[in-house]
């Protein structure tokens, strides 16, 4: 019997299967950590950081922010 016909090549740049899967289960594992040490609180969990905020860059000098200009 013929095998079966596959019209996608074998793409040998792509991701390892094996690599995306434990990514995905370091992430879920990840989310499961943060719902389980808030547990009786009112905020959703993220497994991204939040990016900065003007508060947290306040006591930047003035050479830092000449620099981030060209950032």
């Amino acid at each position: 019997m013929a095998e079966k016909f596959d019209p996608a090549p074998h793409d040998k740049h792509a991701a390892d299967p094996r690599d995306a899967a434990a990514a995905d289960r370091d992430v879920h594992t990840r989310l499961e950590a943060g719902l389980i040490d808030s547990f009786p609180a009112s905020d959703p969990i993220s497994a991204a950081q939040p990016s900065p905020s003007r508060a947290d860059g306040e006591n930047t000098s003035l050479w830092d922010k000449v620099l981030s200009v060209f950032r």
